[in-house]
């Protein structure tokens, strides 16, 4: 008897399998108790069986999977905590249907493709090993894409959502070997980012998805290099990226990393050739760079260009060449290279000679034609002193002769000539160079001065900027009312065109140009704000600048040259003789607080050697992050070449930017995309500490007695200090407040407009 009991239990085993027999959820997934789950044959439902769409476990989970199961979780989790809160809900800003989206694909969908993966049908050609192993790869994948959300600071949400919406479809491609087909039909960046382990077995797709991306975006691709330096497809996107990256080509031929070289060296393209050549062959590689396109061409050989390098007047003048020439080949590389020498060997020496003999301070320009000067002036502008450029200027016109102002600008292609003109108004040389052209032709510049603004991407704003800052500086009146009517005239035509952009900046320039007649006294400030739509560009209200606490933050950022140091301690003296202040020293910076009238701290890293002056900006930064302090005034302390380090670390908390220099449009563009709000004081030469610290002692003293920061009330106390000092009174009116910097108004409220109509 006990025979045929044990045959049937064994029949019974064979027919029904052993997941079916016991189908216990598993509980760590958080999933509801399976229905009837046995396969197809097993069931009377007739429903096609579709195992990518199972919302319950058809098998048990192997505990070596369990364990990524576990990990992904873990990710999962991190993702809820990042709002403060579990509730499966990530709340990204104030957005409500994009955060539901988010959480949608972090949640939801991510715990839809682990059943999914679970549930995968083995595909012919895998035994259980190599299906196992394939889950786990799959699994994996996932866990990889969560720590990367998690890992973001910077998260953009829709490409996390589109990147999880990609996965389920390579997911499934992968387990019915269909990687390749699904490449083509789903050719962009979110199959690029989920092939690193899905596509590990399958060379064809990968090497398709890699080299379409490659063709489409090189930028990109060649900085994924390490992901694909030895696959035979990495030429390619190599020559691709070439023509527009060759220093980052440059930069790993010279690579210690032997696949970066080995890549790079590989690559038979020509230019990639010249590139590998410039680095092994030639004395001054960097140098020699620029003239990338004298070599491919065989204009001249790598010795020749080393000999030119090796004499500071003839390196610069041929980068000038270049640049007249116009060569595609390696141009950003040359117009770099050719701002970077011309303020390094120049700009800056006659800076610094600034006490000197006209003939000693401008020695260095003795041998620079028209054209070489005219690219020192519009390269300098963040850095050229008043009297260093009215010295190039000056030379600039004589050299010039006997060719017209029109026909000299016509020979440089008009390269950058909005700003030369804008330099020229800011100081009052503008008439000078105007004298050299024919009325008509006068005519003519200026209104190409203001005409095609429209023109390039809907962000690409510097051309209109500088015709806002020219604006601002003109005096003839004749002038003035002849560019309005340009203005006018462009505003139409953009009408006619139906160019967004050209009837934005048309119609901005004009309110702009009207409120600047009006905006030096507190109620035209207040008209030209509202023309511009802009909160009062004239005042700065304290309870923007104050934490819930009360008080009131700032950061100076200060480095630690010479100059640095001298800077640093006229700022702390400053503090030192002052009653109303008392300061506490750190290791790495000074912490200065208001003793009496309203909380202020101010926060100042102290000038240590370089690097170290970075370190202890670093440690400051951190500091203040550690501790929620969110200063709302920054003050930069050092020369235009530092002034990046202190952009970087700005924030939307900002609402003062004491730049105390370059005032460039690109320097104000940065500053604005950290700190939209911020109002900017900027100088057109590098700061002087002697204007510096009344400015910044006049912002603190509004702050102590708790009113609110009137730059107009400000600006004209100070008018009034600085006019008892004459030696300081130029360089004071070098300085550009902010109801008065068109440029940054232009900015600001270009922006706002574009962000409302949208």
């Amino acid at each position: 008897m006990k025979k045929y009991v044990l045959i049937i239990i064994l029949l019974f085993s064979f027919v029904i399998p052993v997941e079916a027999q016991n189908p216990q959820p598993i509980k760590h997934l958080g999933f509801p108790p399976p229905r009837d789950i046995r396969p197809k044959k097993y069931r009377k439902d007739t429903t096609k069986f579709n195992p990518y769409t199972q919302d319950t476990l058809l098998h048990s989970i192997p505990f070596n999977r369990v364990y990524i199961h576990d990990k992904i979780e873990k990710e999962q989790k991190r993702a809820d905590l990042s709002d403060g809160k579990i509730d499966t809900f990530i709340q990204f800003l104030t957005d409500t249907s994009v955060s539901a989206l988010l959480s949608k694909s972090v949640f939801k969908d991510i715990s839809r493709y682990k059943l999914l993966i679970e549930n995968m049908p083995i595909a012919g050609g895998r035994d259980s090993l190599s299906e196992n192993q394939h889950k786990i790869r799959c699994l994996t994948a996932i866990w990889e894409l969560l720590r990367r959300y998690n890992g973001d600071s910077k998260i953009e949400p829709y490409f996390y959502i589109n990147l999880i919406a990609n996965m389920r479809g390579m997911l499934i491609a992968s387990n019915e070997n269909k990687l390749l087909e699904f490449a083509h039909s789903n050719s962009n960046l979110y199959t690029l980012d989920n092939s690193k382990l899905l596509m590990e077995n399958a060379p064809d797709a990968r090497a398709y998805i890699y080299a379409y991306m490659g063709k489409e975006n090189p930028k990109m691709m060649i900085r994924r290099l390490a992901e694909f330096a030895t696959d035979t497809f990495a030429g390619k996107i190599i020559s691709a990226d070439a023509l527009i990256e060759p220093e980052l080509i440059f930069n790993y031929a010279t690579s210690t990393n032997a696949a970066y070289k080995n890549a790079i060296h590989r690559t038979k393209d020509p230019l990639v050739q010249a590139i590998a050549r410039i680095a092994d062959v030639s004395k001054a590689p960097l140098k020699a760079l620029p003239f990338l396109s004298d070599i491919v061409s065989g204009r001249k050989s790598i010795s020749e260009i080393d000999a030119i390098t090796d004499n500071i007047d003839d390196f610069y003048k041929n980068l000038v060449r270049l640049k007249i020439q116009n060569d595609s080949i390696a141009e950003n590389v040359y117009t770099k290279e050719l701002a970077y020498r011309g303020i390094k060997n120049y700009v800056r020496e006659m800076n610094e000679l600034h006490e000197s003999k006209d003939n000693i301070r401008f020695k260095c320009i003795d041998s620079l034609s028209s054209i070489d000067l005219y690219y020192l002036i519009v390269n300098g502008q963040d850095e050229i002193y008043t009297s260093s450029y009215l010295g190039t200027f000056k030379r600039l016109i004589e050299r010039m002769k006997p060719v017209k102002g029109d026909l000299f600008l016509d020979t440089l292609h008009y390269d950058r000539f909005r700003t030369f003109i804008r330099m020229a108004a800011n100081y009052n040389t503008l008439p000078d160079f105007l004298n050299t052209i024919e009325d008509t032709n006068r005519t003519k510049l200026l209104s190409k001065f203001i005409a095609g603004l429209q023109n390039g991407r809907e962000d690409e704003l510097e051309d209109a900027v500088d015709v806002a800052d020219a604006f601002g500086s003109i005096k003839d009146s004749a002038l003035s009312a002849f560019l309005q009517a340009k203005v006018k005239v462009n505003y139409e035509l953009s009408y006619s065109q139906q160019s967004k952009k050209g009837m934005i900046i048309y119609s901005l320039l004009s309110r702009l140009f009207e409120g600047n007649k009006i905006s030096g006294t507190d109620t035209g400030s207040v008209v030209a704000s509202e023309r511009l739509h802009l909160p009062p560009i004239n005042k700065v209200p304290i309870k923007t600048l104050i934490n819930d606490s009360g008080i009131v933050y700032e950061q100076v950022y200060f480095f630690g040259d010479e100059d640095g140091e001298k800077a640093y301690d006229g700022f702390i003296d400053g503090f030192k003789k002052d009653k109303n202040w008392q300061i506490k020293t750190t290791e790495y910076w000074s912490e200065i607080i208001s003793v009496n009238g309203k909380k202020i701290v101010i926060y100042a890293n102290l000038p240590l050697k370089e690097p170290d002056d970075e370190n202890a900006q670093e440690r400051l930064v951190n500091h203040l992050n550690d501790s929620n302090i969110k200063p709302t005034i920054v003050i930069h302390r050092g020369h235009s070449y530092h002034l990046p380090l202190t952009l970087s670390k700005l924030n939307k908390y900002v609402k003062i930017v004491v730049l105390g220099s370059c005032g460039g449009y690109h320097n104000l563009a940065v500053v604005l995309d950290h700190s939209p709000d911020a109002h900017i004081i900027s100088s057109k030469q590098t700061g002087v500490m002697a204007v510096n610290e009344p400015i910044i002692k006049a912002i603190n003293t509004t702050l102590l007695d708790g009113a609110d920061i009137d730059w107009i009330k400000i600006w004209n106390e100070l008018d009034d200090y600085f006019a008892k000092k004459p030696e300081l009174q130029e360089k004071f009116a070098d300085y550009i407040p902010p109801y008065k910097n068109l440029g940054a108004l232009f900015i600001k409220a270009y922006r706002r407009i574009l962000l409302d109509s949208k």
